[in-house]
């Protein structure tokens, strides 16, 4: 007679400001570890690891855009005879609500172990030390750090058994993932992000020390990566549910060494025929790449995501970005704008020498000189993982201890310049000061004058701009449509009556659907206009030109004292022979 084990992968998400947990009828961003465990765990089920007498019951559930019901899930499991529930994927703002999900299943008696980018962080960069890490021993949950190929059977194994460890580390052996089992996600769960997108990693680790991050303390340095025949069998697998579009969540895609090699399988499959499409993410220099952004062009990539970060070149050193070089952002931008590749950036507030007006200037000077379609903006954020998070802890900085705010959308320690309500006013001036009525049309003349996706910009313009302003969440977690639930509430907080709660629910969804409806149909009208204007392909503006006098002419190369001297030694004046 068979037995049953239950795993129940489950990928949190964390508490909006009152407290709610941030879901959405259709999610943003896919997750890749969620994947990549679901891969991993229906390989071992393939393999029988268990025994030959078990029947592994696999559930993946993201969070974002699914309900989380710790009761069911421990009824699911007591009814199987065995299981566990692995909390996966978990950063550092959603490991209170991770936390709060655990809570009542070890009550129960549930097996639970969470890992994540908090998790191996925490024991990356501090050993270990964090009282919310703490919570979770104290609780009885398991911890896992590291990465979980080659290494899933043995929790499994022991989870069956009844006898987890209360760790597992291995942040000292960072496994290779060529030819392991591939990330993938059923097309149900997929469709429920916005488009059906779904994600993998053709690669791990970056080579660059930028002190904010967490990928290279978490990931490592060196670059690990998948085969192209992994890739093709990625892609494969995905078409034939499907899925055709396809978020590579390398942090760097550039610095993969096979990059060539996997744009080209993806340029022959694009030749048989099987339409696909990309998100990818890159750093400033790539075009430096020969036949780099030619060959994304021709696999599919749409949309490329830049971590810009800041045009101080100080601010740059200081956060040890020192691959950043404002010289060739220009450049950069237009390469991927030739290619008709939609450019996305990533620009970091609260840099030491940042102040609100520094912060405008700055903005305006990108609006009026750079050809960057979208950009979005982050405080200044100390991960768990990140160097400066370790530095601060070192010197007994006080951080904030609500963990569930370091989601780069909230103020989480002091600047030396700025109060908190300052940093704060900051910010909401950013988002306002790009996204205005009349920067959107220049966005869109742009993309019109070199014949990339208008439409695509429109949706993308609506989007970012939206979830600030309209939603309070920033678009990377934002999604479509707004779930709320009156009992998933943070802990400590009051749980609102019945008559109160609905209809105000009811109230601001009806108020955010017109909001919603009302900028896009602005933004709509702004690209028809620009349409039926015959003039409309010999568009130019200064972001778009590229001339030997850009050097003396651009703001961007001397704004401020930092920005000159760097152009200077970047581009050491010309003398005239004697």
């Amino acid at each position: 007679m068979s037995r049953k084990f239950a795993l129940i992968l489950v990928k949190p998400s964390h508490y909006d400001d009152d407290g709610y947990v941030i879901q959405w009828y259709r999610s943003a961003i896919p997750s890749n570890s969620l994947a990549a465990l679901y891969g991993l765990a229906l390989d071992c089920k393939q393999r029988g690891i268990l025994g030959d007498d078990v029947e592994m019951q696999i559930e993946a559930i993201d969070e974002t855009n699914d309900r989380v019901r710790p009761e069911r899930l421990a009824t699911q499991i007591e009814q199987a005879g065995s299981g566990m529930v692995m909390l996966v994927g978990v950063q550092s703002n959603q490991f209170p609500r991770a936390l709060d999900l655990a809570k009542p299943l070890r009550e129960r008696g549930i097996q639970v172990a969470v890992g994540g980018f908090h998790v191996s962080g925490v024991m990356s960069m501090l050993g270990g030390n964090d009282p919310d890490l703490e919570r979770a021993r104290a609780m009885g949950v398991t911890i896992f750090a590291g990465e979980a190929e080659g290494r899933l059977d043995e929790v499994l194994v022991d989870a069956a058994k009844g006898q987890l460890k209360p760790m597992y580390n291995y942040m000292a052996d960072l496994p290779h993932i060529e030819g392991t089992p591939i990330p993938l996600i059923t097309a149900l769960r997929a469709w429920r992000t916005a488009g059906g997108v779904t994600s993998f990693d053709a690669g791990r680790g970056c080579p660059f020390q930028c002190s904010f991050c967490t990928i290279i303390n978490v990931q490592g340095k060196k670059s690990r990566r998948r085969s192209p025949d992994d890739i093709e069998k990625i892609v494969r697998e995905n078409v034939a549910q499907g899925l055709h579009s396809f978020f590579i969540t390398d942090d760097n895609f550039a610095r993969n060494s096979d990059w060539e090699p996997i744009l080209d399988r993806l340029i022959e499959l694009q030749e048989e025929g099987i339409k696909i499409h990309f998100i990818i993410q890159v750093d400033t220099l790539c075009h430096k790449i020969p036949n780099f952004i030619e060959k994304c062009a021709k696999a599919g990539v749409r949309r490329v995501f830049i971590g810009l970060e800041n045009i101080n070149p100080d601010s740059l050193v200081g956060a040890k970005k020192r691959q950043n070089k404002i010289t060739e952002y220009r450049k950069m931008l237009l390469a991927w704008k030739k290619a008709r590749v939609l450019t996305y950036a990533g620009y970091i507030l609260g840099f030491p020498n940042d102040d609100i007006e520094s912060i405008r200037r700055d903005i305006e000077i990108i609006k009026k000189e750079l050809p960057v379609d979208v950009l979005e903006f982050f405080f200044l954020t100390p991960l768990p993982g990140s160097e400066d998070h370790q530095v601060l802890y070192k010197k007994g900085v006080q951080m904030d201890p609500d963990i569930n705010k370091y989601d780069l959308n909230h103020v989480c320690a002091p600047h030396p310049k700025m109060s908190r309500n300052d940093w704060e006013r900051a910010y909401r001036m950013a988002w306002e000061t790009y996204y205005t009525k009349k920067h959107v049309e220049s966005v869109l003349r742009r993309n019109v004058a070199m014949r990339c996706s208008a439409s695509n910009a429109i949706l993308l313009m609506t989007w970012f701009g939206g979830s600030i302003h309209i939603e309070g969440v920033h678009p990377l977690e934002s999604g479509f449509f707004r779930k709320k639930y009156r009992t998933d509430r943070r802990p400590g907080l009051d749980i609102e009556p019945a008559w109160k709660f609905y209809p105000s629910y009811v109230a601001e969804t009806v108020s955010k659907i017109w909001r919603w409806a009302s900028l896009y149909a602005g933004l709509r009208r702004i690209y028809v206009r620009i349409k039926k204007d015959p003039a409309r392909f010999d568009y130019k503006d200064l972001a778009l030109t590229m001339s030997d006098d850009d050097i003396d002419t651009l703001e961007l190369f001397h704004h401020n004292e930092s920005a000159e001297k760097f152009v200077a030694r970047e581009r050491p004046p010309v003398h005239a022979s004697a």
